[in-house]
């Protein structure tokens, strides 16, 4: 993989111009910059004027061509040696709308969102199909981007909407076919063979998907909140989410007719998803079969492997459908937003306090609970976000402006930004704080390890971490806890909240038989000690000086499952045995971001 160097800071160099005087054809390079192709600076954007009158963001500037009318696509793809049983033969259809510069003869990039989502839901309830813009994720590229002379495409995975085969659940077989959509429309006439994809949710997977693949013409991906592999999407060091037991069963059932059509979408695979949630949350470590079902279903780290573009990464902080693990998380020790910079891949991200949203849509983050990303509510919309994807594409996809610099955009709990060299910040340190300093309530407490489960539970109190000083969180907070099963299994939900305010944190969550971390779980036996090798998800947030934390232990929180063996697999734990890890960062006011902010989004 090519060395890359990351960018110099762009607040020295940079002046708002005109993007009127971009030039539009792949000719241009990164190393050949055309004249007057300039940005304000990203820590001085809150001085302009953004239009904010709409759902979402826009451009500083709005582009000179405009769309012509809708074209669509059928691409036959060989599904013979994909799927055990099924046809040999499948479609992938797609619908794209270019921009009036290719009536020129220009060749332009292409943006596209990959998803099963068109045509999806009950009959006389779906989704619009492919060949009309879809309202909130494709819209948004549509009118911001196909103005400036991009092509923009909207493709149906297999089994869904007018593309025949089966619909294959993050498999292969999808995989397969997302690839073959990328390759046609980096080999049209009418492409300059530069692909960028966009999309949230399951269309950040598709992204992943497709990067699995190592397609040439894949310039650059933005993933926002995008699963990055099946399993850490349903369970996090073992303990399952709700919806972990019926995921595959809703999709397949929002995807047929229930008519005679449906034949061809069903293959051996959706027969194994359906039983790939109860067999992992039932049995554990006594299926490994469902292994092979889950790894098929991994991309992060065949892209790793196989792909050499740029990511864009996104990701809300609160998201709890699909978690900051999805970035920050992998096999034990496995970093992957820092893994892959580390690899020399060109990365940037943007984490906000929003849940499973975009950055720029305000009207969705105004349900934000407190300790939610409440708090954050008034600073978190990001009106400047389509010129910060504008500039991002620009570069990878056009070699038109300044390469793009390499940063994190952060916003912490109570709404403030800043911009980090890559995060969790590389220069964060360590409290190690040991719970036997705290105190603890909740059964057997005074006679005994207390107990959790069955409806106990416990609250470990810990002092104020420094009476002086803010404490930023920044990082993933390491929980070592000691514990004794009473049987082959249990489970242990963790939330930190400050103790003076009572506001949450953060939490982690692990499945005893799963003690050492990541993905592969042990039988337990009954009586015997383990440490509980806790991960909390990613938080970045300010404990005030003078304020101390707790730690409520449950056997399970909102959003998961109880453990399996029921209310009578308890778990003992001993605090007084066990270290909790805080990262923190010491920072002042030179990297702090002001973003531009409307009236209605602060306020709503």
């Amino acid at each position: 993989m090519a060395n890359r160097l990351h960018a110099l800071s762009i607040a020295l160099i940079f002046v708002l111009v005109s993007m009127s005087g971009c030039i539009f054809s792949d000719s241009s390079t990164a190393d050949e910059i055309p004249d007057g192709v300039e940005y304000t600076p990203i820590y001085d954007r809150h001085t302009l004027t953004w239009n904010d009158n709409h759902t979402f963001s826009y451009t500083l500037e709005q582009g000179p061509y405009y769309s012509l009318d809708v074209q669509e696509a059928f691409i036959q793809v060989d599904t013979s040696e994909i799927w055990e049983t099924g046809p040999d033969t499948s479609e992938v259809h797609l619908s794209y709308w270019l921009p009036s510069n290719t009536l020129e003869g220009e060749q332009v990039p292409v943006i596209a969102v990959i998803s099963p989502y068109f045509s999806y839901g009950t009959q006389g309830d779906e989704s619009t199909p492919t060949n009309i813009v879809s309202a909130g994720r494709g819209e948004f590229i549509f009118e911001n981007f196909v103005p400036h002379g991009y092509a923009f495409a909207q493709v149906a995975v297999f089994g869904t909407e007018l593309s025949s085969g089966c619909f294959d659940y993050r498999g292969a077989g999808e995989g397969l076919g997302i690839h073959n959509a990328v390759e046609w429309l980096g080999s049209q006439n009418w492409s300059n063979g530069h692909v960028g994809l966009y999309g949230k949710s399951y269309e950040g997977a598709t992204q992943w998907e497709a990067a699995a693949l190592g397609s040439e013409y894949l310039k650059t991906i933005v993933p926002i909140s995008g699963t990055t592999a099946l399993h850490p999407l349903l369970y996090k060091n073992g303990s399952a989410e709700a919806r972990s037991q019926v995921m595959h069963m809703n999709y397949f059932s929002s995807t047929v007719d229930y008519n005679e059509d449906d034949l061809d979408n069903v293959c051996p695979d959706i027969v194994e998803g359906l039983f790939a949630g109860p067999v992992t949350y039932g049995a554990g470590e006594l299926d490994p079969y469902m292994s092979n079902y889950y790894n098929e279903r991994s991309h992060i780290d065949k892209a790793f492997e196989n792909w050499n573009g740029s990511v864009y990464w996104v990701q809300g902080l609160q998201d709890w459908n699909v978690d900051p693990h999805q970035v920050f998380g992998g096999p034990i020790g496995v970093n992957w937003y820092q893994d892959y910079i580390d690899a020399g891949f060109e990365i940037r991200g943007i984490l906000g306090q929003w849940e499973h949203n975009y950055p720029d849509q305000w009207t969705k983050h105004n349900a934000q609970d407190s300790g939610y990303g409440g708090e954050a509510v008034h600073n978190m919309t990001r009106w400047d976000w389509a010129q910060d994807l504008f500039e991002w594409y620009e570069y990878y996809l056009k070699g038109v402006g300044p390469q793009p610099d390499f940063t994190a955009q952060v916003q912490r709990n109570d709404g403030q930004w800043r911009i980090e060299e890559t995060w969790p910040p590389e220069d964060l340190e360590w409290y190690d704080l040991s719970l036997s300093d705290c105190s603890s309530s909740g059964a057997f407490t005074g006679g005994g390890a207390p107990v959790v489960g069955g409806g106990q539970t416990v609250t470990t109190t810990c002092s104020a971490l420094s009476e002086t000083e803010n404490i930023l969180i920044s990082g993933l907070i390491r929980l070592h806890l000691e514990a004794v099963a009473t049987m082959d299994g249990g489970q242990i939900f963790a939330e930190l909240r400050d103790s003076e305010t009572g506001i949450r944190l953060g939490h982690a969550t692990m499945d005893i038989r799963y003690h050492a971390g990541g993905y592969e779980p042990q039988t337990v036996l009954p009586s015997q000690q383990l440490t509980l090798m806790m991960e909390f998800q990613a938080i970045d947030a300010i404990l005030p000086a003078g304020h101390g934390i707790n730690i409520v232990f449950t056997d399970t929180g909102e959003d998961y499952l109880a453990p399996a063996c029921g209310p009578s697999c308890t778990v003992h734990i001993l605090p007084s045995l066990s270290q909790l890890s805080i990262p923190h960062i010491y920072h002042d006011d030179n990297n702090i971001l002001i973003t531009p902010q409307s009236i209605d989004a602060a306020n709503n």
